[in-house]
């Protein structure tokens, strides 16, 4: 589906005309919005637009990597949204020229949705942003990132609960759940990351038309971009200190669990070695015939387990 939202010289806005009908004379600037395009809608970014092949190709073939391309008088950007169910990346491409924008995804985005009534609402109120192509740019990547601070809290909440639930559950199924959040983030990240440095880039372009007059504004996504990379780190860091700690937990456990089987078992080696020595059943083994034998080496078992039980204690064994 291919949309238009065409801003005139009064600062009123039309919306839906045909492409085709547009008369880029009566307009101040349009927007050209390809929504889940079919190959046909495709088409006219070569046979309508004109667009370079090779940022054309980078459109058709997902997934790119956010980036900025200039193409004579087009600066060509290429950005994602964030899926806040999977947390997976969804490419979206924009065209920005000093009469028109065109944005360009294969899949149906909010945000994308809410820039376009942003526009819609406010185009007559000669705002900044609504002056220009990259102001409407600025307002979709405006969009994309702020949604994904959302995906981001939500971690931070789990992991928030994961830290209370460290004495109701057991070492195992707590690790699952940090190596869970750790998998949760590194998603994040690869989309947050390239984004910081594709801002950080387009702030310090010299090729970017028109962006003085906006350069508050894609400061203020980078800021957004640089605080959740830097809420990305922490709760990084704070996943890896929880394994860390469930790892040496489990570690101390263990250890303990050695620590009784080994007590338990030196305790039994004496006794298995006296009842093996006894058990052979030799004819004229001297204590065969000794009528208070078998309770004497029976005390005498008792006896040498209290004595070892005693002196682990000493040695702090059991501590």
């Amino acid at each position: 589906m291919i949309r238009t939202l065409a801003i005139g010289h009064d600062h009123q806005v039309t919306v839906g005309q045909p492409l085709e009908q547009l008369d880029m004379e009566n307009y101040i600037w349009i927007w050209v919005d390809f929504n889940e395009p079919t190959d046909r809608e495709s088409e006219l970014l070569t046979s309508y637009f004109h667009f370079h092949p090779l940022a054309v190709e980078d459109c058709m073939h997902v997934l790119q990597r956010p980036k900025l391309d200039y193409y004579e008088d087009v600066q060509f950007l290429v950005v994602h949204a964030l899926d806040v169910d999977t947390l997976d990346a969804e490419e979206v491409d924009l065209f920005i020229s000093s009469r028109f924008l065109v944005t360009y995804h294969h899949h149906e985005l909010d945000e994308i949705d809410q820039a376009w009534e942003r526009i819609v609402q406010h185009a007559n109120e000669r705002k900044i942003w609504s002056r220009g192509p990259l102001a409407a740019a600025y307002t979709v990547m405006d969009k994309l990132v702020d949604n994904y601070f959302p995906s981001l809290f939500m971690i931070e909440d789990e992991l928030a609960e994961l830290e209370g639930q460290g004495r109701h559950e057991s070492v195992e199924e707590l690790m699952k759940q940090v190596f869970a959040l750790r998998a949760r983030l590194l998603k994040l990240r690869r989309t947050i990351v390239p984004m910081r440095d594709l801002m950080y880039r387009v702030l310090n372009s010299q090729h970017v038309q028109g962006k003085g007059e906006h350069m508050a504004y894609f400061t203020d996504i980078y800021d957004h971009l640089l605080k959740l990379t830097d809420m990305l780190e922490a709760d990084r860091e704070m996943t890896a200190d929880l394994r860390d700690s469930y790892i040496s937990l489990n570690s101390n456990r263990m250890n303990s669990i050695m620590k009784t089987l080994t007590v338990i078992t030196t305790i039994f080696m004496p006794l298995t070695l006296i009842v093996g020595i006894y058990g052979m059943n030799f004819s004229y083994m001297p204590e065969l015939g000794w009528k208070y034998g078998y309770f004497g080496i029976l005390f005498f078992m008792f006896l040498l387990s209290v004595a070892m039980v005693v002196w682990f204690m000493r040695r702090g064994w059991f501590k």
